[in-house]
Order: structure tokens, then C-alpha cells, then sequence
């Protein structure tokens, strides 16, 4: 598993540990998880960093994907 894999796994766990206690943990450790994608991801088309102009390659969540199943 690479070290962008590790990260986004380590968000996806300490967000289910710490919200374990709400009913809907499973719904925040994956936002959180969608969350660091994200930031392990983008890149922005101009030099404006909003995030309208934020762009993620589709082949690099499909690479992760296939790294995450592997775990």
C-alpha cells in the first residue's frame, strides 16, 4: 500500500473511532475519507484555488481503489 493509501485509510479510522458513538459514524469516517481523496488528489486548472477550478484524474481514484481493495 503506498503512503497516499495509508493517509486516506488513516482519516477513514480515526473519524470512525472518534464518532463511533454517533449513529451515523459510517456516513462521517467515509466523508472523511472522501476528504483527504480529495486533498491527496487535486490539482487546480488556473491559478484560482477555488474549488470550482479543482480538477481530480479519474485514473488515479481508479489506481487507489484498486490499492484499497488490495489491503
Amino acid at each position: 500500500m503506498t503512503e497516499r493509501a495509508k493517509r486516506i485509510y488513516r482519516a477513514w479510522e480515526d473519524k470512525w473511532v472518534e464518532s463511533n458513538k454517533f449513529p451515523n459514524h459510517e456516513e462521517l469516517s467515509l466523508a472523511a475519507a472522501i476528504r483527504e481523496i480529495v486533498n491527496e488528489f487535486e490539482f487546480f486548472m488556473d491559478d484560482d484555488s477555488s474549488f470550482g477550478s479543482m480538477v481530480v484524474s479519474s485514473q488515479d481514484l481508479i489506481d487507489l481503489a484498486n490499492e484499497l481493495e488490495a489491503l
